[in-house]
């Protein structure tokens, strides 16, 4: 009779605390910080699109350690102020440049230049993974050449 009477004791505690919740979870709403969610909200829906004119740029044939370089345009095409935090290469031998520190307005282009040592032998292929305030946050640009060996005769790809 006992373990009866604890078990309902209980059971009666936790409808009541449930039952206590519930009410006061409504009267903790305040109106002014649900205008002030609503325009956070609406804010981060205004993000900057970056938008480039190609993602990939091939340097066709080269000879190995001849310095190649290429520009990578884009255009803001977004509705809030592109800002690019980091530019990197998958490797040392292809250096990216970025505006740093500087806000592309939305409608503005900016210029993203990438400079490759020419190293490596046959086909290489290479990325840099663009980080900015985007929706997605990344972008990814690619080179690739195909370098012949020092002293090779020519060959590769015919265009």
């Amino acid at each position: 009779m006992k373990k009866i009477t604890t078990v309902l004791s209980l059971i009666l505690v936790v409808a009541l605390v449930g039952v206590s919740c519930k009410d006061k979870a409504a009267s903790k709403i305040v109106a002014d910080n649900v205008e002030s969610a609503t325009d956070r909200d609406e804010a981060q829906k205004q993000l900057p699109i970056m938008s480039f004119e190609k993602s990939e740029h091939d340097f066709g044939t080269i000879a190995q350690g001849a310095a190649q370089e290429t520009v990578f345009k884009f255009t803001n095409t977004g509705n809030a102020p592109l800002i690019i935090t980091n530019a990197s290469s998958s490797c040392g031998c292809t250096v990216p440049e970025y505006p740093k520190n500087t806000p592309i307005a939305p409608g503005d282009s900016g210029e993203l230049k990438v400079k490759f040592n020419g190293s490596g032998q046959n086909q290489v292929t290479k990325t840099v993974t663009v980080t900015a305030n985007t929706e997605k946050g990344t972008e990814l640009l690619r080179i690739k050449a195909f370098v012949n060996p020092k002293g090779a005769a020519p060959a590769g790809p015919v265009k």
